[in-house]
């Protein structure tokens, strides 16, 4: 044990020998007098929160407050200008407290024994490190002057909440720079370094209060302030920055910002972005996804992403359960497969291609040959077989079976295509199995995929920053949505209608009553082994997707579905919404007729049909042909009536 401190000590000699040789020892780049955080407001205006720089900055003696400097040598070490790096005094005080604890407490260190500590040594609480700190504190005192170890202190020394050093205590808690700080705030910092856990600004008011005292009551006791002074800054009124809000989107924002501007932008700061959330819906989407994933296992995961259809605009994003800062961002990082939830686009790319609505698909079983002697049975959920179906309630009851075989219609090369640009990047290698969603994707891509169908056929990229302002140029800068069309009104239309049917009587029928008080569209998507439930849904205004799974994918068991598991965090969620705006349907384009059909046969009606229904169609491809098994023959289409105010 001895030899090791000696070598510590030897290392130490060997660094703090070269610094004074050189002049120097500031242990990180100086601050620039001009910083500010980078503040991120909502779209309402409201504070989000702040990116602050994480690299550390070292501030000159010169810019620390002379009252802060007083306040902590009268709390921390009131002898500090007196002894040569360990206080005698502090110490006999100290070992009389061990004697009558009958064990060994944290106690008679020197400002010049913490910086030791700090910079060099762990924590333990043992002689062998005390009588290191001891021998190098001492050498500390040979080598640097008082104001100088003042410095060094003040630069090291840890304030709570990740603040190391007084520059990131100073911006954390009050957004400024060390020289900007009041006497009420030095007062406050003074105390922390005792217990940053404790008595850093944000903790229990309190405690908080009650360190800030003993400071005060410190400095008159040594004559540093009068009872006056006292009394005038514990009434004085601190205003502490709060704590950011929404931490993933905020790092989300961070990432576009050094991708637009650079890594340096964090560093230089002073700009103020307007981001595209909601905050209000951001807390309803958080609390959403908790309590509907926690209500099934605390081992699962989940995300949330609320976009605007008409801007991109991402009003929410939820990257996970119990998220930090720092944690993995589930909404726009992890990658997985989205089961049916990508069976949408492959029947817009159907409607693209002339298929109807109405169309007639058997899911009687189909065997692929890959090669090497396999086979490949496409099997729908449940092994169920509905027999003859139109496309219709092949996409509401989710058929496997009829899905690969429009994807085999209409080309695996145009699907991927098509897909693309949806906003959906997806690998034609994967063949037909594509058809059940074998390709993976993030939660934000699909969800901006869904975006033509909701606005009539335009496609909006997700925007999460709307402008930002410059506060050294003083001039805003501003990021317009990225809208193009993309596909069809008329084809969005009718996708849309059918996916309407899936929250009616398909595999989202729990969702019934909201689709009738709020017209909406959505589809659920399930892997075949139960690893991922998703749901994506929609209304005119707002399309939202949730994602629920476990980090590492293993199976969540039969049952574990996205119309059972994912589908009802997005009613919670979307019941708050939709619920400050109008119910309003999905505008029909001119393209689009309406003719009553036999939904068995996909002919148009007859008297003698038993069962009738009103069909959609992009014109042009509705039947001509009244039901033959109704005593039909060809006929003029049926004129589509007059499209609905909105």
């Amino acid at each position: 044990m001895l030899h090791a401190a000696l070598l510590a000590l030897s290392l130490v000699l060997a660094l703090t020998g070269r610094a004074a040789a050189q002049g120097g020892f500031a242990a990180y780049p100086p601050l620039a007098p001009d910083y500010s955080s980078i503040k991120v407001f909502d779209n309402q205006g409201r504070y989000v929160g702040r990116l602050l720089s994480e690299k550390r900055y070292w501030a000159t003696i010169d810019r620390i407050p002379s009252f802060l400097q007083k306040a902590v040598v009268a709390v921390e070490d009131a002898r500090f200008y007196e002894h040569g790096g360990i206080d005698i005094r502090g110490i006999a005080r100290a070992l009389v407290k061990d004697v009558v604890k009958g064990k060994m407490v944290e106690g008679g260190s020197t400002i010049t024994q913490q910086l030791i500590k700090n910079k060099y040594l762990s924590g333990a609480k043992t002689i062998e490190r005390k009588l290191d700190e001891a021998r190098l504190a001492m050498d500390f005192e040979k080598k640097y002057t008082k104001k100088q170890i003042l410095e060094m202190y003040f630069n090291e020394i840890y304030y709570g909440n990740g603040a190391w050093g007084i520059v990131q205590a100073a911006r954390i808690y009050f957004d400024k720079n060390p020289e900007d700080l009041t006497e009420a705030e030095c007062a406050l910092l003074a105390g922390v370094p005792k217990n940053p856990g404790r008595y850093n600004p944000l903790g229990k008011g309190a405690n908080v209060t009650r360190r800030r005292d003993v400071v005060l009551k410190r400095m008159v006791d040594l004559n540093i302030i009068t009872p006056r002074q006292k009394q005038r800054l514990r009434t004085q009124r601190v205003t502490f920055m709060p704590s950011g809000q929404a931490p993933q989107y905020l790092a989300h924002i961070r990432a576009k910002l050094m991708e637009r501007y650079g890594a340096e932008v964090i560093e230089q700061g002073g700009l103020e972005v307007t981001a595209a959330l909601d905050l209000n819906l951001q807390k309803q989407a958080e609390q959403a996804l908790a309590e509907g994933v926690k209500r099934i296992s605390p081992h699962l995961q989940g995300a949330l992403v609320c976009l605007d259809p008409a801007t991109g605009d991402v009003l929410a994003a939820v990257g996970g359960v119990g998220v930090t800062k720092g944690s993995y961002n589930r909404a726009f990082s992890a990658k997985r497969q989205p089961g049916s939830a990508i069976k949408p686009l492959i029947y817009a790319a159907a409607l693209e291609k002339g298929i109807t609505a109405g169309s007639i698909w058997s899911d009687a079983p189909v065997a692929y040959d890959r090669g090497n002697n396999q086979v490949w049975k496409p099997q729908n959920y449940g092994r169920e077989q509905y027999g003859e179906l139109s496309l219709r309630r092949a996409l509401a009851y989710s058929s496997n079976v009829v899905t690969v075989k429009v994807l085999e219609a209409i080309g695996v090369p145009y699907f991927a295509d098509f897909a693309g640009k949806m906003g959906l990047p997806l690998r034609a290698q994967n063949g037909l199995s594509l058809a059940l969603g074998t390709d993976e994707v993030t939660l934000n891509d699909l969800v901006q995929a869904y975006t033509p169908l909701a606005t009539g056929g335009m496609h909006s990229e997700g925007r999460t920053i709307i402008r930002i302002y410059d506060h050294r140029r003083h001039a805003w800068t501003e990021n317009p949505p990225i809208v193009a069309p993309t596909l069809a009104p008329a084809t969005a239309f009718v996708t849309t209608q059918m996916l309407k049917d899936v929250m009616t009587y398909g595999t989202a029928k729990s969702l019934r009553k909201f689709s009738q008080q709020h017209p909406a569209a959505g589809k659920t998507g399930t892997t075949d082994d139960y690893r991922d439930a998703w749901f994506v849904g929609y209304t005119p205004q707002v399309i939202t997707g949730v994602w629920v799974g476990y980090d590492k994918p293993r199976p969540g068991g039969r049952g574990f579905t996205g119309g059972a598991v994912a589908a009802p965090i997005w009613e919670r969620f979307m019941r708050r919404a939709v619920a400050a705006r109008p119910a309003v349907d999905f505008p029909r384009p001119d393209a689009v007729v309406s003719v009553a059909i036999d939904p068995v046969t996909g002919y148009l009606a007859t008297a003698e049909c038993p069962k009738k229904h009103d069909e959609f169609y992009i014109a042009g491809t509705e039947p001509t042909r009244y039901c033959p098994k109704h005593g039909g023959g060809e006929a003029v289409p049926v004129p589509a009536p007059p499209a609905p105010q909105q």
